[in-house]
């Protein structure tokens, strides 16, 4: 009797039962300080077809643009009750949802070539997801913030390539970012 090789798999049958309907998506509890936005990120793989079992992570600064990190001692307030930190899973339309505020401008880290300054409003995000062995890190900014021409990240991703970190209101005041795992689509991811 020969044996065969097992079946090689890039994330193991462990992420379902304990990252996948993982759930802390609601940031901005009544009385956050800033203006509250709702975030629908839609994860897509490679062919355009969405992702139902994927997992999203967010990190972002208060309305101040002050992280709840002990790195961060920028004498700017903190909000009591505020993280900064989301997790959801992607639904069926492989779409996971988050309610938080809209973050204020960071400093930006580097000297250098890209300058100094401040960034434009972003979260952070990280993508966990069938056949991705290291999460993937990607960021979303919004769309006709005026600060985006000066923002020190977005000046190192192509002018063709932007659109993919660009998240859109619609008409019900969603914040929507289409999130592609690869394909002549995929978004703009970074290293960590």
């Amino acid at each position: 009797m020969s044996k065969g090789l097992t079946p090689s798999q890039t994330i193991g049958p462990f992420y379902w039962g304990t990252l996948v309907n993982a759930c802390r998506a609601d940031l901005a509890p009544a009385g956050m300080l800033g203006e509250r936005v709702e975030l629908a990120l839609t994860l897509h793989d490679a062919g355009g077809a969405v992702v139902p079992d994927g997992l999203i992570e967010i990190w972002q600064a208060n309305s101040h643009g002050r992280y709840n990190h002990p790195d961060d001692r920028r004498n700017l307030p903190l909000d009591a009750g505020f993280e900064g930190f989301g997790r959801a899973s992607t639904d069926a339309g492989g779409t996971a949802r988050f309610a938080t505020i809209r973050p204020g401008r960071v400093p930006w880290p580097h000297g250098g070539m890209q300058g100094s300054g401040l960034q434009a409003p972003h979260i952070n995000i990280s993508v966990f997801a069938r056949g991705v062995l290291n999460r993937l890190a990607t960021r979303l900014y919004f769309d006709g913030d005026p600060a985006l021409a000066t923002d020190p990240v977005l000046k190192l991703v192509d002018p063709a390539r932007r659109s993919t970190l660009l998240a859109t209101c619609d008409a019900a005041g969603v914040w929507r970012l289409p999130i592609h795992l690869g394909g002549d689509r995929e978004t703009v991811f970074f290293d960590c």
